[in-house]
């Protein structure tokens, strides 16, 4: 079977960065985002729309100079993928910081796998890694599938090497994600982006958008608790805070509570992404002013 070009790609990178000193890899990685935004015109301008409802009263040009910082941050996001599967657990340990991983606990000794959902900010990956090799506990996440296939499994085969079950986004998704609940697996789930294009509406940053009721309905058949989370890049440090649990609440009729959990996270969200807009790199407009008529 022939192997891509954008996975040829994907594996040259790899082999050019693993060698490379974590802290000389994140500058790198950081370096190239700022050089990416003079060719992604299009992705730069709808993060700018996005920064626009989080920093309302910004200049143009200051929003401008945060979208820059965000996709340095994107940059340095990729980097550390390349580098994560080559690190052992005190190499993952030594500059990560994590506040409320109590309700981790709780969630796993009332016999369930809590359900981490986080906005596309800082270094969520380098928290999976450290859940991995650190904590010692399974980590499962949703992939969106990619094509082509190859690069699809390039991902599920790199993460795979810091910990991380990868469960692909399709119809089948649902139960497997049940299963790893089950099992007290830590799942993973990137929410404020509405992939499949079927997810709820929610007031965000004072706007409407449309975040995936996925999360929700997993609480809700689990009875998993949503646990807001943020990874945040900080110099050399990656600080993670996991946020209070947002429980399913079954006197409520279904689409009731879908839309409760839904809306309370998008306001856990708005609190995480005021606390680094500078690292959020969501590179399609999400706001409902912004979409065409």
């Amino acid at each position: 079977m022939s192997v891509s070009r954008a996975r040829r790609l994907f594996e040259i990178g790899s082999r050019v960065v693993r060698p490379l000193p974590v802290e000389v890899l994140w500058r790198l990685g950081s370096l190239g985002g700022r050089l990416a935004a003079f060719k992604l015109d299009d992705k730069r301008a709808a993060l700018i729309d996005n920064l626009r409802r989080v920093l309302p009263e910004h200049s143009e040009g200051e929003l401008a100079a945060v979208a820059d910082r965000g996709l340095a941050s994107y940059g340095r996001y990729w980097a550390e993928i390349f580098r994560l599967p080559t690190l052992n657990a005190d190499q993952v340990d030594i500059r990560f910081e994590v506040k409320g991983f109590h309700h981790i606990q709780e969630s796993r000794a009332n016999g369930i796998g809590p359900i981490m959902v986080l906005p596309h900010i800082g270094a969520w990956e380098w928290s999976a890694a450290w859940l991995g090799k650190v904590a010692g506990l399974q980590v499962t996440a949703v992939a969106e599938r990619l094509e082509p296939e190859d690069v699809f499994d390039w991902f599920v085969e790199t993460r795979s090497g810091y910990g991380v079950n990868v469960v692909p986004l399709d119809n089948q998704a649902m139960g497997k994600l049940l299963s790893a609940v089950r099992e007290r697996h830590v799942v993973c789930l990137l929410a404020d982006r509405d992939l499949a294009d079927t997810g709820l509406e929610v007031e965000f940053f004072g706007d409407t958008a449309t975040m995936p009721a996925g999360p929700a309905l997993l609480s809700r058949r689990s009875g998993a608790p949503l646990l807001p989370t943020a990874v945040y890049f900080d110099g050399s440090w990656r600080r993670c805070t996991v946020g209070e649990p947002i429980w399913p609440d079954n006197d409520l009729r279904l689409k009731e509570d879908l839309q409760r959990m839904t809306q309370e996270v998008a306001r856990r969200f708005e609190t995480l992404i005021e606390q680094g807009p500078d690292q959020w790199f969501v590179l399609e407009r999400l706001f409902a002013s912004d979409q065409p008529s």
